[in-house]
């Protein structure tokens, strides 16, 4: 089986690549970053480390790297004749690799092959595979289009694996923690025969990602403004202060609370999965810096985001968000001049009326939950 993975950066290699290469898949990675490619063609293979006590080492083999920006040619004829397409890339590079897909199905299309394929968006976002659909049916149309809708699927998926900032001297070294989890929308699966061991399939996707993004992403983004709130650097020093991992438990229940109301999670095992989490964040090999968990927080703030969303659903349920209220106070403090978006923030906080700028950047029309925000922010900036 061939698969052709779009990102040849860690996420790509130390979890995509690993899954793939587990089940026998040979694996084509698309990359614009000329060293790793060059690298990966050189030796076809490259280890992963596992950020663990064990320092346990997985081999990864029959790799190839292309060059989208130097042979976009080369990544067509590799989707045309591939098994899977996934995608590792980051939410706001979708739209500019979806050309070549969509190129890659005209392929197949003319080559009159009905041998179904599924695009997997595995991106930190909520419905990157359909969003990709969307991108690469922009450059589809007629009978080419009328071929992607009978023969390839773009299932949604979740995926979760803390990969922390490294350095390598090795381009294709990699270190990853233990835990994974990839989890697929089988329902919009166009080839369901091919299921991947460790990876889970379900038939409606989006409680596993809520539960993800309300759990590890909320989770992570507390401790890190927390964090550096109280003035510390990293995460493995930040939730190491009692107060801030109380801070960070407080959130975790409200958003359990919350998942709990909205689907048939129990509050068990969301409490086993949320300890899980916490306890991944505690994990001494994957200390990150704030300053990478904390970044963008001005889309961290987004109106369907990991704070601004679930404070929205609880106060719709009448159910308590104070925690996540006084996170969201600290988010409009934070300070880092090396962020463009907390650099913007501030700036508008500085030269806009403090109601204005938390509707901007929140997109909320509820006036009380903007002046709960307001004073949460005004607390927040005269204890500092």
């Amino acid at each position: 089986m061939k698969a052709v993975h779009f990102g040849a950066g860690n996420i790509g290699r130390g979890f995509i690549g690993e899954t793939l290469a587990a089940n026998g898949f040979s694996i084509d990675f698309v990359d614009v970053n000329s060293t790793i490619i060059d690298a990966l063609n050189q030796r076809h293979e490259y280890d992963i480390e596992l950020a663990a006590a064990s320092h346990e080492k997985i081999h990864v083999a029959n790799v190839d790297g292309l060059n989208n920006k130097d042979h976009p040619e080369a990544v067509v004829a590799a989707i045309e004749k591939t098994d899977l397409v996934t995608t590792a890339i980051g939410p706001k590079i979708l739209p500019f690799i979806a050309p070549l897909i969509a190129d890659g199905i005209k392929a197949r299309a003319k080559a009159n092959d009905e041998t179904k394929l599924d695009v997997i968006a595995c991106e930190n976002m909520i419905g990157g595979s359909q969003f990709l659909k969307s991108e690469v049916y922009k450059h589809l149309a007629g009978a080419d289009k009328d071929y992607a809708d009978t023969h390839v699927g773009f299932p949604n998926a979740a995926v979760d694996r803390i990969v922390p900032l490294q350095h390598h001297d090795d381009p294709l070294a990699v270190s990853v923690e233990p835990f994974k989890e990839w989890v697929v929308d089988e329902s919009q699966m166009a080839r369901p025969e091919i299921k991947l061991d460790t990876v889970v399939y379900v038939p409606d996707l989006e409680p596993y990602i809520e539960r993800k993004l309300f759990s590890v992403n909320t989770g992570h983004a507390t401790v890190a403004y927390t964090g550096k709130y109280k003035g510390y650097k990293t995460i493995g020093e930040a939730i190491a202060d009692p107060d801030i991992f109380k801070q960070l438990e407080g959130a975790l229940a409200e958003t359990r609370d919350l998942l709990s109301h909205k689907w048939d999670f129990t509050v068990e095992e969301l409490k086993a999965y949320q300890d899980k989490v916490a306890s991944r964040f505690q994990n001494t090999y994957i200390s990150d810096d704030i300053s990478r968990v904390a970044r963008t927080p001005i889309r961290k703030l987004g109106f369907d985001e990991r704070f601004i969303r679930p404070i929205r659903e609880l106060k719709a349920r009448n159910l308590n968000y104070d925690v996540l209220l006084d996170t969201v106070g600290m988010i409009f403090t934070y300070d880092e001049p090396s962020d463009e978006e907390s650099v913007k923030l501030q700036q508008l906080l500085k030269d806009n009326d403090l109601t204005t700028v938390i509707k901007q950047v929140t997109k909320l029309t509820d006036d009380e939950l903007i002046a709960a925000i307001a004073k949460s922010y005004q607390a927040k900036l005269a204890a500092k």
